[in-house]
């Protein structure tokens, strides 16, 4: 994870657990009047751009890299769903390819058994 991601992580879940306990927190004095809530100032949670041209190319290089690994993920899972796609197509495929096969070959077996005689033609045949 990014220094960046950390550091925004971090401060929302202080913010969070801060108003939580803010929330929380009950007198225990029953005849005594709630405190009056006081909100915390709001914070900045955006860091203000450098001026350093060197933090800024390492920023810049930093944001290229993620958005690229994102491109890459995107593009890999396009790649695979592709590739199951024509898998299924070639299985499919290959599964008529053998029932038109079988079917070939048993109209084949029809045709040659129809075509032979059963007995034997002439029966006076003296060898």
């Amino acid at each position: 994870m990014s220094q960046v991601k950390k550091m925004l992580l971090g401060t929302a879940f202080i913010a969070i657990a801060g108003s939580a306990f803010a929330q929380t927190a009950q007198p225990t004095d029953a005849g005594a009047q709630p405190p009056a809530q006081v909100t915390p100032a709001p914070q900045n949670l955006t860091a203000p751009a450098p001026t350093d041209p060197l933090v800024q190319k390492r920023n810049a290089n930093a944001q290229a890299s993620a958005e690229y690994k994102a491109s890459k993920k995107a593009s890999q899972q396009e790649l695979k769903a592709t590739s199951k796609q024509a898998k299924q197509q070639y299985k499919e495929q290959v599964r008529n390819a053998k029932i038109n096969k079988k079917a070939d070959n048993q109209t084949a077996n029809d045709e040659l058994k129809s075509a032979e005689p059963n007995g034997p033609q002439n029966t006076n045949l003296q060898h």
